[in-house]
């Protein structure tokens, strides 16, 4: 919580407070200050896992991010200045080398995902689409000429003998065989 306070919210306000009064010795100040906390939090990631175990952790990391922070100190304008620097200027070539080439891979890498969950999408819609038809006309089948008839107890039937009766196995009322109602010519209720 204290590092979320102090490591975040008090440099970020700040931060404010140097781009309203455009003082360009606070710009850098805090241009500084936040490139290191954004090392300090990336080496945190991976640290975390393996030094947590250790006496005081936390407590230094607290540390460390007051140091950071203390315009007595100047941790961050130190940093920078004597490691981040001149690291950065040595390598920055290649360094946008590589942020060009991974824009690019991903970039790449998006269109082609992007069209193959397009092409899965339309796949599995379509498919959707022919199941829920099958479905509907399956529905409508078990209504044939002859179900009709029986639900209303006539007993004469426009069709012809050999159409074959599908059952709903929702429908409430049991269906009589082809041969009891056309033998009988009741409905069987």
């Amino acid at each position: 919580f204290s590092r979320l306070i102090f490591g975040t919210l008090y440099p970020a306000y700040y931060s404010y407070k140097a781009v309203k009064s455009k003082d360009i010795k606070e710009y850098v100040k805090w241009m500084m200050y936040w490139i290191i906390f954004a090392l300090f939090t990336t080496a945190e990631t991976f640290t975390d896992i393996f030094l947590c175990w250790f006496p005081f952790y936390y407590e230094l990391k607290i540390a460390f991010v007051a140091w950071l922070l203390s315009p007595y100190t100047k941790g961050s304008s130190l940093l920078y200045r004597k490691f981040v620097h001149p690291t950065l200027s040595s390598k920055e070539k290649e360094i946008d080398d590589c942020l060009i080439q991974a824009k690019d891979r991903s970039y790449d890498a998006l269109v082609h995902f992007g069209k193959r969950g397009l092409n899965v999408a339309a796949t599995a819609a379509v498919m959707a689409a022919s199941k829920g038809q099958g479905a509907l006309s399956e529905r409508l089948r078990s209504f044939s000429m002859q179900d009709l008839s029986t639900i209303r107890g006539d007993s004469s039937s426009t069709v012809p003998p050999a159409v074959t009766v599908r059952t709903s196995s929702k429908q409430s009322h049991p269906k009589p065989s082809r041969s009891a109602s056309e033998g009988t010519g009741s409905s069987g209720k």
